[in-house]
């Protein structure tokens, strides 16, 4: 069984995991009324995709 002959100090430890991280979503303005959004998905705001609205909306 294959064993560390030493122990991994925490620097080399946060090194190796330096990339592990979490992203921001990639925001994009809404054609139709200017508000940010997800990318691909419908504007909790407006309702609108692709240049139609697909959900009604409260506002």
């Amino acid at each position: 069984m294959a064993v560390p002959a030493r122990k991994t100090s925490k620097t080399k430890k946060r090194m190796r995991r330096g990339h592990i991280k979490l992203s921001t979503p990639n925001l994009s303005a809404c054609p139709n009324c200017g508000e940010l959004r997800v990318s691909h998905m419908v504007c909790p705001s407006c309702g609108y995709y692709n240049g139609r609205q697909v959900v009604a909306s409260n506002k």
